[in-house]
């Protein structure tokens, strides 16, 4: 199993940071590794505490199923096919915020970021994607 290594993994951090910090908003930033356990992880100064959790629950949503939380979202609406999947593997997130992370094609973890709207979210996680390239 391909790993995200903790320098890549501490990149991907900052890159969202750096985004977080270009819109004015304060995150929480998770980074898991492929078995989606947690690897990185920073709380912004004045975050809010609820966030953590939920960060790191959008990485390891979008890392279970390899794609992005929101996504999971769209799927799980009453009538859906994965309806009520968020009570699943001890608590889903399935809002914007959660975005695989792969090199070379291959999944190796996840970054899961909470702290604002869910389109912001998705902004600094996008931010942290884009530096594995």
């Amino acid at each position: 199993m391909s790993n995200i290594t903790l320098q890549q993994a501490q990149t991907v951090v900052d890159a969202a940071l750096a985004q977080a910090g270009d819109i004015g908003t304060a995150m929480n930033i998770a980074v898991v590794d492929a078995g989606g356990n947690l690897k990185a992880f920073v709380r912004m100064d004045n975050a809010w505490l609820g966030s953590i959790d939920i960060s790191i629950k959008k990485a390891r949503t979008a890392r279970y199923f390899d794609m992005e939380s929101g996504a999971i979202g769209e799927l799980s609406q009453p009538g859906g096919s994965l309806y009520n999947i968020e009570v699943s593997n001890g608590g889903l997130i399935s809002f914007p915020g959660g975005i695989p992370l792969t090199l070379d094609g291959t999944v190796v973890g996840a970054i899961g970021v909470s702290g604002s709207t869910v389109e912001n979210d998705r902004l600094v996680a996008q931010a942290g994607v884009a530096v594995l390239g």
